[in-house]
Order: C-alpha cells, then sequence, then structure tokens
C-alpha cells in the first residue's frame, strides 16, 4: 500500500465487542473496502456481561450475539485463532497454516480467565469468560449441586456468587484479601459488599488462602484452604482475573507485556522502543494507552465502554488517509449488579490514597464516594445514586482538587479516611 493512501483490506483480529465497533465506525467513516473479522471462537461476536448475571440466573439465555446489519457487509474467519502477526509482510498467520494479508490491522483479543493452575478444562472447576462457559456453567447449576465454591473476590466473582445465591443454591466464596472488591473500590466499598453479600446467605470467607483443589471423582470436588479446613462441593468457579491474549503476537516486534499492547493515544502500535508499527493498531481490554487524564499514565481496563470507545478512534484512524488522528482520551467506567444494588464506577482508583462519602451512607447502601490521590480526585462510586456521578465524572476529568466541591446537596461532614486497597 502506498504511503497516505486509503487501505484496501483491514483485518480486524479479535471478533469482539470491540472489533465489531471498529467494524462498524469504519462503514460510518465511508471505508468501502473489505474488512475482515477474525475470532477464535465459532460464535459472531457477543455481550459478555450478561454472562455471570442474566445468563446465569436463566433470565436470558446464553445467546448474547450483538447486533450486526447486513449492510456492514463483512468477512467473517470464525473458530481458527490468530497465530502470529507479521508487520513487514502485512500478513497474519492463523493458527490453522492459512494467512491474511490487511493494509491495516486491529488488534482486538482481549482477554481470557485466568485458570486455576493444572486445570484440565472439564470436571468440577469451571471459569466464566466466554459463551461456552457460561452454558457449561449454567448445565452444572441446573443439577442443583449441594454447594458451589466461588474462588475469587474481584468483579466477576462477586457477580456470579449473588447470581448463583440467587437462584437458591449454597454457595461458598473464598476471598484471598481482606474484604471482596478492594482492589477495585477499596476497603470501605469492599466492607459493605462483604455484610450485604453475607445478609444474603453467602457463606464468605475472607482473608484465606487456598491449597488445593482435589478431584473427588465426576462433578465433585474438594476445595483445601490454607488454614487446614476442607469444602466438599459440586461445583467451583474460579474467578482470579484475566489474561491479556498477546502471546501470539511473540516475534512482531511489538511492545507487548502482561498488561497488554502498548498503543499510543492514536491506538497505533509501538515497538519497545517507543515508535510506533505502521499499520497496526490496538484496541480493548488488550490494549495499553496513554491516559491524557491521568497525565500520560499508561492504562489498560477491561471495561464495555472503554472497548466501544476505543475500538472506534481506532477504526477512524485506521481508515484515514492522511491529516490529524483522533486521539483515545476515554474516562474508563463501569457498573456491575450485586445482591439488588447497582455499582457505578467512574476513573481509576489506582493510586489513590484517601476514600470520603459525600452523598448519602454506607449504612443505607445509598451513597457516592470519591477517592484521592495527593491533591487530586481520580475516581468517584456510586450505589444506588448514579444520578450524581455526571458531576464528579466532570471533576475528574478536568483534574478537581480532593474534594471537587464542598457544601453539596445531603453531603455530610466531610471526613476522608487513608484507603486500604490490598
Amino acid at each position: 500500500m502506498a504511503a497516505g493512501s486509503p487501505p484496501r483490506r483491514i483485518v480486524v483480529v479479535g471478533a469482539s465487542l470491540c472489533g465489531l465497533s471498529a467494524a462498524q465506525a469504519l462503514r460510518e467513516e465511508g471505508f468501502s473496502g473489505e474488512i475482515v473479522l477474525v475470532g477464535d471462537e465459532p460464535e459472531r461476536p457477543y455481550d459478555r456481561p450478561p454472562l455471570s448475571k442474566q445468563v446465569l440466573r436463566g433470565r436470558c439465555g446464553p445467546d448474547t450475539t450483538l447486533p450486526c446489519r447486513p449492510d456492514l457487509d463483512l468477512r467473517f474467519r470464525l473458530g481458527t485463532a490468530a497465530a502470529g502477526l507479521d508487520p513487514r509482510a502485512r500478513r497474519v498467520v492463523l493458527a490453522d497454516g492459512g494467512t491474511i494479508a490487511y493494509d491495516r490491522v486491529l488488534i482486538a483479543t482481549g482477554t481470557r480467565a485466568r485458570p486455576w493452575p493444572g486445570d484440565p478444562g472439564s470436571g468440577p472447576l469451571h471459569t466464566l469468560r466466554t459463551r461456552r462457559d457460561a452454558e457449561r456453567l449454567g448445565a452444572r447449576l441446573a443439577d442443583r449441586p449441594r454447594r458451589v465454591v466461588v474462588v475469587g473476590g474481584g468483579f466477576i466473582g462477586c457477580e456470579a456468587a449473588a447470581s448463583i445465591r440467587a437462584m437458591g443454591l449454597d454457595v461458598t466464596q473464598v476471598v484471598r484479601e481482606t474484604v471482596p472488591l478492594v482492589q477495585a473500590l477499596g476497603d470501605a466499598v469492599g466492607a459493605m459488599v462483604a455484610e450485604v453479600a453475607r445478609g444474603a446467605g453467602v457463606d464468605l470467607l475472607t482473608d484465606r488462602g487456598i491449597d488445593g483443589i482435589e478431584a473427588a471423582g465426576g462433578e465433585t470436588a474438594v476445595v483445601r484452604l490454607d488454614e487446614g479446613r476442607r469444602i466438599e462441593t459440586g461445583c467451583v468457579l474460579v474467578a482470579l482475573g484475566a489474561v491479556r491474549n498477546v502471546e501470539w503476537l511473540a516475534g512482531a516486534g511489538l511492545a507487548v507485556s502482561d498488561a497488554g499492547v502498548r498503543v499510543d493515544a492514536e491506538c497505533r502500535a509501538l515497538t519497545p522502543d517507543g515508535r510506533v508499527v505502521p499499520d497496526v493498531f490496538a484496541a480493548g481490554d488488550v490494549a495499553q494507552w496513554p491516559s491524557a487524564v491521568y497525565g500520560g499514565a499508561r492504562l489498560a481496563v477491561e471495561h464495555w465502554g472503554n472497548a466501544v470507545a476505543q475500538g472506534r478512534v481506532a477504526a477512524r484512524n485506521m481508515a484515514a488517509a492522511g491529516g490529524p488522528l483522533a486521539r483515545h482520551d476515554h474516562l474508563p467506567d463501569f457498573w456491575s449488579h450485586l445482591y439488588g444494588l447497582t455499582v457505578k464506577l467512574v476513573g481509576v482508583p489506582d493510586g489513590a490514597d484517601r476514600f470520603a462519602v459525600v452523598q448519602g451512607t454506607l449504612r443505607e447502601r445509598r451513597f457516592v464516594g470519591i477517592y484521592g490521590a495527593g491533591e487530586r480526585t481520580v475516581a468517584a462510586v456510586s450505589v444506588d445514586s448514579a444520578r450524581w456521578l455526571p458531576a464528579y465524572r466532570a471533576a475528574i476529568a478536568e483534574g478537581a482538587p480532593f474534594p471537587p466541591f464542598t457544601g453539596a446537596l445531603d453531603q455530610p461532614g466531610f471526613a476522608p479516611h487513608p484507603l486500604a486497597t490490598a
């Protein structure tokens, strides 16, 4: 492809929310060439958040396929993973030995669930990331196992524990940290979630490690805690976070690590020494970008909104034949449903050293809390109080001091306390 000329074929590696959002944006930008979406799963792009909520509870089926207009004229290569990228030859190498040439390529391979060490992928151990995971776990839960053990205190573990408990099953949740969600939301909000979980009947074991999980035949297992306790269970859900899908990029000359593919603000992939790799872009969960909101600090988040926004920015820049490029300046946000509560987070609490409730109270379980790092407000969280968040979103984006407002309606005496985040 000649320098400055428009691309004729764009390959999107990752048939995901991010990948589909990018493909849609390419057509909106007027790109009329060929768009190829490569995916390792046999299904077309689908929505993942419902898998740990509505799907597990049986409120909807496992088919959460995302809408895809026929006039997008997309070519799908599904059920075959990408195995390599050759930027010099401008081609994607597939696991089945095939190759796909590109003029520009978008890396949108996302993440996968972190498995339990030595998990063979069958028997009583489950993860929850893909539609197949949800189908397999749902079938097991439909058999009404005597007890379900959830390992992990992040959002997936907490959402799944809430969903499974709502089905009337006995649930034990094992969390290594002192409270669930402490890494994401801090100790104060995590303690509230722990109280709510226990009130819902979850056997929540905090500050506990696991020495091992032993298969006991068929769909049964024994979970051995580090304190010596043994828990017999008919189902173990391992929710230990995610692993970014970057191994297939080995040898491609890109800056890649466990934190993802390093990109610039325009979503262009970089070399280890910071140079732009021609015609290679990355977006979504797998991309690590410099945030203007946080002074250029690199972020990599697994959020629905960021996957859509970054995919669209990458698409606009891939379709460009010249001129200024768009910058990705998304302020991360996230939401979750836990035990009937709606939790929404704006910003990134990483590095925060103070936390304060500024509307409502933790006791009422209806509040807004803010996170401060030094003199700056860096994030805000709401529980059943999302109407307040737009003001705090603007304050975070503007780099407002901590606290950003004083004397706000319903704001009690301001009393921030040190923040513990595991």
